[in-house]
């Protein structure tokens, strides 16, 4: 990303134009576009100002953050173009985007099931790892579940930097 000249740099180009120097001479001495020198003229004679402009997107943010907070809540693996499109708010897709960092969420690349809270299957988990040394190998069968289709289900969603999204 391009930064703004120095301020000092600045002042001598306001200085050599006080001296009555061109600005293509000015643009020549300093090393600078043209149209850059003529800007930071300008800017002083309007405005009186010599610094830069504050350089950044804009921060109004015109969507509701408890309202999009709720949503990610409720569905998680949601895209930005979904988020959007329930939110019906009037901005584009990126500012979608801005208002999901602000709240502190990032994009999860891995969905862990949420079925592993169930209180049943968890029981059913512990019991087969409390069996699973007494198991002998040679009795299991190997079943190949390569066909199967798995992309039924979204891979990735947003939670909280720092936690797990469990959907």
């Amino acid at each position: 990303m391009a930064v703004a000249y120095a301020q000092d740099l600045r002042d001598r180009v306001l200085r050599a134009c006080e001296r009555g120097m061109k600005t293509e001479q000015i643009a020549d001495l300093f090393e600078v576009n043209s149209s850059w020198a003529r800007r930071v003229k300008q800017r002083r004679r309007e405005t009186g100002k010599t610094s830069p402009r504050p350089r950044g997107g804009a921060t109004v943010i015109k969507i509701d953050l408890e309202r999009l907070a709720e949503l990610v809540k409720q569905r998680p693996d949601a895209t930005i173009k979904e988020l959007h499109a329930l939110l019906g708010a009037d901005c584009v897709e990126s500012a979608v985007c801005m208002a999901l960092k602000r709240l502190g969420l990032s994009f999860k690349k891995t969905i862990h099931a949420a079925e592993q809270n169930r209180p049943d299957v968890a029981r059913h988990r512990a019991a087969w790892k409390r069996l699973q040394p007494r198991v002998d190998a040679e009795r299991l069968i190997f079943i190949d579940e390569t066909w199967t289709k798995t992309n039924m289900t979204r891979l990735r969603g947003r939670a909280l930097r720092g936690q797990r999204l469990i959907d």
